[in-house]
């Protein structure tokens, strides 16, 4: 048997938005998160450019002071939208502590904490002066780790390394778990620091936007004249459940996790590839048991350079010409989130299927030869939104892509 697996809550930090109804104000909107990070350009990154996600300060009122000193940046950014997802699942402490939940969280960097940990080596010569904390601030796992702990998990914890397609395959793989009847029930997302050291590795390949004079038209997905992408960060947080056990305990069902495909592009370590693309979007609408024409909304992974961008319409236009398939890039809006994308962008396609709308893709304003003749929005569609395909590719080649449905 075949388990359903819905969604029944949902979390956002971001760069547009710490709560869902002004996240889908700035949807509707078209309004950039996107700023200028001055201490970059005076650190010697090559763009100051980054969505300005806000710090996540936590109190003794949120957690102890014991539980803090092991969160990372991107673990607290995990915390505050966690705690909007199980909360919209009216999923307290006490269901927690009483039942098996899991946790699978895509991240793939804690480079602030490694630094910062280093530095203090490096100054004091002493090991003893890292604290306590150290340790689970650096290591990869910090997020599942933290959150796990918070929120007494007892079934999977897991984290997911796939570059930028990480936060989605944290949903696709935690479906499986619920499918299969291993899970009812998995708290899935995606992560990404923000601060100081965390970007300069990328801003070397020389593949970020230096429209420094105008940060919030600098993410411009599939429009002729982008220069690059804008990095951005944050956490995205949903509930994932096998529907029965939903409809059970009385939860509001907000979406269906119909589909999840994957690829590899099985070539360079940077490339893009059409045809992984194509063979992701594919497996996930095989998997959803859906054509082309039931699709709504394309959340495209378009980060905003020529490559990428060029790679994925070429996948689009295999796929999807002659489909009524509204498709945008919320990326113009929020710069790329990394390692979280997969996760926010299923956030924000929930929002839409919830209230009715397909977002824009800002800052398109002329088609190149790749994307002349997609049905691209640079202004949003009021629409019904029942069916909608997510797309993400990482690094490495790793592809990911999500069917979700309305209930």
């Amino acid at each position: 048997m075949r388990h359903r697996v819905v969604i029944t809550g949902t979390g956002i930090w971001s760069c547009i938005g710490t709560d869902a109804d002004t996240v889908a104000e700035s949807l509707h909107a078209g309004r950039s998160g996107i700023g200028i990070i001055r201490e970059r350009a005076d650190y010697g990154y090559q763009s100051s450019l980054s969505g300005i996600v806000p710090d996540a300060v936590l109190t003794k009122n949120d957690l102890s002071r014991h539980v803090r000193a092991g969160m990372s940046e991107e673990a607290r950014y995990a915390f505050m939208a966690s705690r909007q997802a199980l909360a919209q699942a009216a999923i307290d402490d006490d269901y927690l502590l009483h039942n098996e939940v899991g946790c699978i969280f895509g991240n793939d960097s804690t480079a602030n904490a490694v630094v910062e940990a280093s530095r203090v080596m490096d100054e004091k010569r002493d090991s003893a002066m890292l604290g306590y904390g150290s340790v689970f601030r650096t290591m990869n796992s910090t997020v599942s780790m933290n959150l796990s702990t918070i929120f007494h998990i007892r079934g999977i914890s897991l984290t997911v390394s796939a570059a930028c397609a990480s936060g989605s395959h944290s949903i696709g793989l935690a479906a499986m778990l619920i499918r299969e009847g291993m899970q009812q029930t998995v708290l899935v997302g995606g992560a990404q620091e923000t601060g100081l050291h965390a970007m300069y590795t990328f801003d070397a390949l020389g593949a970020f936007s230096k429209r420094m004079d105008a940060p919030q038209k600098a993410s411009r997905p599939f429009d002729r004249d982008r220069d690059g992408l804008v990095p951005s960060g944050g956490a995205a947080a949903l509930v994932l459940e096998d529907y029965e056990h939903a409809r059970r305990r009385g939860a509001h069902i907000l979406a269906e996790v119909a589909g999840y495909g994957f690829s590899a592009n099985g070539g360079g370590i940077s490339a893009a590839a059409g045809n992984g693309s194509a063979e992701a979007m594919t497996r996930a609408m095989k998997d959803a048991g859906i054509t082309p024409d039931d699709v709504d909304y394309i959340n495209a992974h378009a980060t905003s350079t020529p490559q990428g961008d060029a790679a994925e319409a070429e996948a689009l236009h295999e796929l999807f010409d002659g489909s009524h398939a509204v498709i945008s890039s919320t990326k113009s809006m929020t710069g790329h989130e990394c390692w979280m994308a997969g996760a926010s962008e299923a956030v924000y396609s929930v929002i839409m299927m919830q209230r009715g709308f397909a977002a824009p893709n800002i800052n398109f304003e002329n088609p190149d030869d790749s994307s002349m003749g997609l049905n691209i929005t640079p202004v949003a569609v009021d629409m019904p939104v029942g069916c909608v395909l997510s797309n993400s590719f990482g690094f490495g080649g790793t592809n990911s892509a999500l069917v979700l449905r309305k209930m």
